[in-house]
């Protein structure tokens, strides 16, 4: 069968490095013995030395040539397999709780960088599904997602994702072993769910200070956030040590602490 052509709209890069696949595809051996969902397979460079771990495994690809590409090598063998083993359609739009009947799984993949982040934020909203992440990404976004307070690569991502994840940063991929090449390098994570089951706030006022942060992340926090406050309610944080902060010098338990003076900042300012 004619090998698939990689789709530009679809953002594919090929990975052509059978023993980069491989160590990719074993990264997951960190979280044994639950299921895997591999995203994106296309050819099924990393899918050949993923369905020979002995564990329940599935796949999931947007991309129709690949399916088939797929239906007729790797899962050739039994259509009744390949059915149950190959879901059509967007990571992005599926219930991760159908996939392996409300069990946890693993996630992996070789990510389309253009969605990378719209991936990892619906990790993040299944994080009790999902105790393991790992895969291949665009290298500046790897390198945001396990970065530490005070790096200026600190920020959004970096803040969400460790919030609930332990995130290492597992090994560089130079553009040359993809088909097509990309023009960036590429990295492969892993993230580890951590112990951490509340935040100790309000968990979706905290996703909302963040980002308000960070979309300012050169001003000052008493300059940054006064797109969510009021004059009067920025006052609590003017009169806290966050003022003259700047949100890549926050650790994640000062951005809870900071969630919490801003919420009842606004809460002071309802009550009669």
């Amino acid at each position: 069968m004619k090998q698939v052509r990689p789709k530009k709209n679809l953002g594919q890069h090929f990975l052509t490095d059978l023993s980069i696949a491989k160590r990719i595809a074993d990264t997951v051996d960190a979280c044994p013995n639950i299921p895997v969902l591999e995203v994106g397979p296309g050819m099924g460079v990393m899918t050949q030395y993923l369905v020979e771990k002995p564990r329940p495994f599935k796949v999931v690809e947007i991309d129709r040539e690949s399916v088939e590409y797929l239906k007729q090598t790797l899962f050739k063998e039994s259509a009744e397999k390949s059915q149950s083993q190959i879901i059509e359609g967007d990571f992005l739009r599926m219930d991760l709780r159908e996939v392996f009947d409300g069990q946890q799984f693993v996630l992996t993949g070789n990510y389309p960088y253009d969605i990378s982040s719209q991936i990892f934020f619906k990790m993040l909203d299944n994080r009790d599904l999902i105790p393991c992440c790992t895969g291949m990404i665009q290298h500046e976004v790897a390198v945001r997602m396990a970065s530490q307070p005070g790096n200026k690569q600190y920020g959004i991502l970096s803040v969400l994702i460790q919030a609930w994840y332990d995130v290492e940063y597992l090994f560089t991929v130079e553009p040359n072993v993809f088909n097509p090449p990309p023009k960036v390098q590429s990295a492969v994570i892993r993230m580890t769910r951590n112990k951490v089951e509340k935040l100790g706030c309000d968990e979706e006022l905290f996703k909302r200070v963040v980002k308000t942060a960070f979309n300012q992340r050169r001003k000052m926090l008493r300059v940054s956030l006064r797109q969510m406050m009021t004059t009067k309610e920025l006052q609590a944080i003017t009169d806290s040590r966050f003022a003259t902060l700047r949100p890549e010098q926050l650790s994640i338990a000062e951005f809870v602490e900071l969630t919490n003076l801003i919420e009842n900042a606004l809460c002071a300012n309802t009550r009669p």
